[in-house]
């Protein structure tokens, strides 16, 4: 017997619905007081972990549908290895490509704009090869796709940034937790910074203004929180095995803003601590209120 039918049973048996359209509509608001808003999976293996988040936030195949074009978009910003927590953990990309084509998706696309060497990036976080054996399509960036795009937002007026994210029937957002120097912290919002173009660094000087504009103009299916292991200082680059503390937790759900509301906590920080979090709350982007929020906690 599926939750489904056990709900209907105890309706009939608990309190005496008798027709069929009442028995539906009980069933229909019990499912959706327990939809959850964020899923936090805890456990030793990022794999588990993280099909165990998707799988309680409705599967993949409420995401993904099939013949879907899917970009994954993890973070490959740094030549670091897993241990260092510069990127996001290779498991968890892999795990999202298998799932993306477990619910029928025709081809899901990983990439990013790294800042060090993208062939040591690639390489040295474990991605591409993980991606790859789990048959996703690992591009490099071909600065040939980069179009001007009219964002119109408060800082960034337009800027050119990767059509195959725009492309792409469903796109999931990878990042990694970790400290960032100029940002407090980096996680999703700041992640599609791997696809802007051009210098990026010349938006740090209205850094949480331009990360909001961006969040507008990109709208992602999911996102998916790697805290795996997260870099508590000297990020977004890290080095050094000290700075990162292993949490063993993926942190799963649809509204970007409070994805990141509830990763600052890990670091022991609150969402109005972030200024892009606090701007992009009162743009209406999202929820940065976690004591609004449905959070499931699970454990594998």
């Amino acid at each position: 017997m599926n939750r489904r039918d056990f709900i209907k049973l105890t309706a009939i048996a608990g309190i005496g619905l008798s027709i069929p359209n009442s028995i539906d509509k009980f069933v229909a608001s019990v499912e959706a007081a327990e939809k959850a808003d964020l899923i936090v999976a805890h456990g030793a293996s990022p794999s588990k972990i993280t099909r165990a988040a998707i799988d309680a936030m409705g599967g993949m195949k409420k995401f993904v549908s099939k013949g879907d074009i899917v970009v994954v978009k993890p973070n490959i910003a740094w030549d670091r290895t897993p241990e260092q927590a510069g990127n996001t953990n290779p498991e968890v990309v892999g795990t999202v490509v298998q799932l993306c084509y477990e619910a029928g998706a025709k081809k899901v696309r990983v990439f990013d704009r790294p800042v060090n060497d993208p062939r040591r990036c690639y390489v040295q976080s474990g991605i591409a090869d993980v991606a790859k054996a789990a048959g996703a399509d690992v591009s490099y960036i071909d600065e040939r796709k980069f179009k001007e795009i009219n964002i119109k937002g408060e800082a960034l007026k337009s800027w050119p940034l990767y059509t195959d994210i725009f492309e792409a029937d469903k796109v999931i957002n990878i990042p990694i937790a970790k400290h960032h120097g100029l940002a407090k912290l980096t996680m999703a919002m700041k992640n599609w910074m791997g696809v802007m173009g051009g210098s990026r660094r010349t938006i740090h000087q209205r850094l949480d203004e331009s990360l909001v504009d961006l969040s507008m103009a990109i709208k992602p299916t999911l996102t998916i929180l790697d805290a795996v292991r997260i870099l508590t200082a000297n990020g977004p680059q890290g080095g050094n095995l000290s700075d990162v503390k292993k949490m063993d937790t993926v942190i799963v759900g649809v509204d970007q803003v409070a994805v990141d509301s509830f990763g600052s906590t890990l670091f022991g920080m609150k969402g109005s601590d972030l200024g892009y979090v606090k701007i992009a709350d009162q743009y209406g982007l999202g929820t940065m209120d976690v004591s609004k929020l449905n959070v499931k906690r699970i454990n594998t």
